[in-house]
């Protein structure tokens, strides 16, 4: 596959997707969350009790087993067949069987929402995935198949302290996350081979770490790269898929220094992913 620059982006990342939002500067450090309510001390208090409510309503995550039983073999053996000439996956055998488990793709295409469950959704590994999608994104047809699909929505522009408290949850039940670490403007990723990561999604993983003993998080490093930028009819896919990174091994020192390592390591493994899968191509 042929990037569109084989340099990283230099601009920040627009970012619409939740990892994004849990990246903003440190209120979500050792106490998680109490620190974004103390912002609105400077409110009065009927205000700041209206925001509170608003942001700590419950967000829930569900699966419909009919829905996922009829939805999932028809893109693998239906749609996607059809419109891609092609699909490759490398390294399939990296995906953990068990465990928490957050699944950090390369994002250049609507079509990678499609590609996830590809390569690991429950048909394959009888494992839930549970997309984290912002809130203009659950509207209508598409935001009720991702609702029962096991998809949750993060609202970018009024961060719900629930939405992270619910994401850190599903960790802590050892389910699986996906979350598209270098956002979602897709014309911004489009530009680069690979889009500079926010810290968001290691910050994350390293609350969730720290909140049981022994959980064991695991991120997994995705590319996936289109023949062509513009995923036209009769495209090729690949897909490659790097070896875990166990949060665990970052959690000594400092959660700032700690986050911007595991964010520097994801990068790295993510632009490691993208290399082998041109060299393969060539």
């Amino acid at each position: 596959m042929t990037p569109t620059n084989s340099s990283d982006c230099d601009s920040p990342v627009a970012h619409p997707e939740v990892a994004d939002l849990v990246s903003q500067p440190d209120p979500h450090q050792a106490d998680e969350y109490r620190p974004m309510i103390k912002q609105n001390r400077s409110l009065d208090r009927d205000a700041s009790a209206s925001t509170m409510s608003a942001k700590t309503d419950s967000v829930n995550s569900r699966l419909s087993p009919w829905l996922a039983s009829l939805v999932y073999p028809i893109g693998r053996y239906g749609l996607l067949p059809f419109y891609f000439r092609g699909i490759e996956v490398l390294g399939r055998e990296h995906l953990p069987t068990a465990g928490p488990v957050i699944l950090a793709p390369t994002h250049r295409s609507r079509w990678d929402a499609f590609m996830i469950p590809y390569i690991a959704g429950q048909d394959i590994t009888g494992r839930i995935l549970r997309f984290m999608v912002s809130a203009d994104e659950m509207t209508g047809l598409q935001g009720w198949f991702i609702r029962r699909l096991g998809g949750f929505s993060i609202d970018t522009q009024h961060p719900a302290i629930a939405s992270l408290r619910h994401s850190v949850e599903l960790l802590q039940n050892r389910e699986v996350l996906v979350i598209f670490p270098e956002g979602g403007d897709l014309q911004v990723n489009r530009s680069c081979q690979l889009n500079r990561l926010q810290p968001g999604l290691a910050r994350l993983a390293l609350q969730s770490e720290a909140s049981q003993a022994n959980l064991g998080v695991q991120i997994v490093p995705i590319s996936i790269s289109y023949s062509c930028p513009s995923v036209p009819w009769r495209s090729a896919v690949k897909i490659c898929i790097g070896a875990p990174l166990n949060v665990a091994d970052y959690s000594s020192g400092s959660s700032k220094l700690a986050a911007r390592q595991l964010t520097g390591d994801l990068q790295k493994a993510l632009q490691a992913l993208n290399e082998y899968g041109i060299a393969e191509e060539s």
